[in-house]
């Protein structure tokens, strides 16, 4: 895969910040999902119940939609190369006591504490922006995604090898420490190796640092509504505790009125950081259209919210539909993970070479047929074939994913961390809500639903404007820069 000056083998300039970024997201995603692949030792070596494992896996994500909306405000603020080896080094401590966690409590928390790491995707995308010109900057983000993202696959495959090779009950505890240990190793040498913009470049930062900036009265109301279902989600996570016996009605009560009063407050921030554009009107070469941002994130949250759903219920589905083992069900299942190696460079490619708008209207409509041809996938059809029309529609998804962050950095570069982590937020939202489905109906009707949101991110697509020309960012001492997204 290689453009004008772009040479994937080269460890040098940007092509070094690119690989040494992809690697730590592919290990921050080592360390989310680390929990998955030990479970089943996990619950053997502490006697934990079932409605415990539930909670873990719900804790697991809680945690990362705030957590990447505040991580996008952080990598604004003081730049990636600071926030990601801060989170990196910082996030092996909870791992830790995962690791050596006696009980069940222990375990919560520390999960609950981790969560906080799957936002580190978001840093990535602010410092791979200032490294590439707009024009191998699909390619790039793509890669940057798409390579970190297999993190989970990864920790999939090795965990469980790793946990046996130092066997005993304990083995998972190695297999665990040994993920922090190399995300706090990593955290020393991302910082001592990468510098936030190339040599002679300005790296802008927002005007306020608290809440997202937007350039108009209407774009205001219109973030204040994208918000809602940011929290609608937290709730909906408290909802399933308290289905689970977990939290007690009580207590979710108070989890909901908490969600409120943030809400509140988060929105009254909003207006603040905003307050100027009820008195004066921000001259029209500085300003950006919220509804871009918007767009953007319901088309993540039916392309990244649909495969974390997908891959937590896919081995299960061929297990039931084809009567095969779960080893074997899992094995044939994960081809839907594999395809993110290539498929989400490859949306961002496509995206470079074809444009933004084009790409992502094919992505989407693809991404509706492919899960509607997954609703009709049963016991009849032969195996293979139900593996050729996942992998199928895993290309989809993923280059969806791809062609949609080859897209948020171009729409304004000192809010570039702001609105990736809004946008990988409604991702964790849509795995939350399509999850929730999941539970409440069979699977044809499940992916049926994933479709139809599908036709929505389509029809909102239409109102999507190409990235075009330069975008205008001022510095602190007043002065303009143009830079080219086009």
């Amino acid at each position: 895969m290689s453009a004008s000056g772009f040479n994937i083998f080269s460890f040098s300039g940007k092509m070094k910040i690119l690989h040494l970024s992809w690697f730590a997201f592919f290990l921050t995603f080592v360390v989310w999902f680390n929990l998955a692949p030990m479970l089943g030792a996990i619950k053997e070596s502490l006697g934990l119940t079932k409605p415990q494992i539930t909670t873990l896996l719900i804790l697991n994500v809680a945690l990362t939609i705030p957590a990447r909306i505040i991580i996008g405000m952080l990598t604004d603020q003081y730049g990636p190369r600071k926030v990601y080896s801060a989170l990196l080094i910082l996030a092996s401590i909870p791992c830790f006591v995962f690791a050596v966690a006696e009980n069940f409590t222990q375990l919560a928390l520390a999960r609950f504490a981790l969560g906080f790491i799957g936002a580190g995707f978001v840093i990535g995308i602010r410092m791979v922006s200032e490294w590439f010109p707009a024009n191998e900057l699909g390619t790039a983000e793509g890669i940057y995604g798409g390579w970190g993202n297999f993190g989970s696959a990864a920790a999939a495959f090795t965990l469980p090898t790793i946990a046996l090779w130092f066997g005993g009950a304990d083995g998972w505890r190695w297999a665990v420490g040994l993920t922090g240990a190399l995300s706090l190793v990593f955290g020393f040498i991302y910082y001592a190796s990468v510098q936030d913009v190339p040599k002679g470049s300005k790296y802008f930062k927002p005007k306020n640092a608290t809440a997202m900036e937007v350039t108009s009265k209407g774009d205001l109301y219109f973030l204040l509504i994208m918000k809602v279902p940011l929290y609608i989600a937290l709730g909906a996570l408290a909802w399933r505790l308290k289905n689970v016996d977990i939290f007690t009605p009580m207590t979710t009560n108070v989890v909901y009125f908490g969600l409120l009063l943030l809400y509140a407050y988060d929105a009254m921030l909003a207006v603040r950081a905003n307050r100027t554009v009820f008195t004066e009107e921000v001259p029209e070469f500085q300003r950006y259209k919220f509804k871009q941002v918007a767009i953007l994130n319901i088309l993540y949250f039916a392309t990244f919210g649909s495969e974390l759903a997908v891959v937590s219920m896919l081995p299960l589905f061929f297990a039931e539909t084809f009567d095969l083992s779960p080893v074997v069900a899992g094995m044939v299942a994960s081809a839907y993970a594999f395809m993110n190696l290539m498929s989400r460079p490859g949306g961002g490619l496509i995206s470079d070479r074809f444009g933004r708008k084009k790409t992502l209207l094919i992505l989407t409509a693809g991404l509706a047929v492919g899960y509607a041809l997954m609703g009709i996938v049963d016991a009849s059809w032969p195996v293979w074939l139900a593996v050729v029309a996942a992998m199928a529609c895993s290309f989809f998804v993923q280059a969806g994913e791809g062609a949609v962050f080859a897209v948020v950095p171009l729409i304004k570069r000192s809010l570039t961390g702001q609105i990736a982590g809004m946008t990988g937020a409604y991702g964790n939202v849509g795995a939350v809500i399509y999850l929730i489905i999941y539970s409440v109906v069979d699977a044809s009707t499940f992916f049926l639903v994933i479709a139809g949101t599908a036709v929505i991110g389509f029809l909102a697509l239409l109102l999507l404007e190409e990235p075009s020309g330069e975008i205008a960012e001022v510095d602190e001492d007043g002065s303009v820069t143009m830079i080219k997204v086009s």
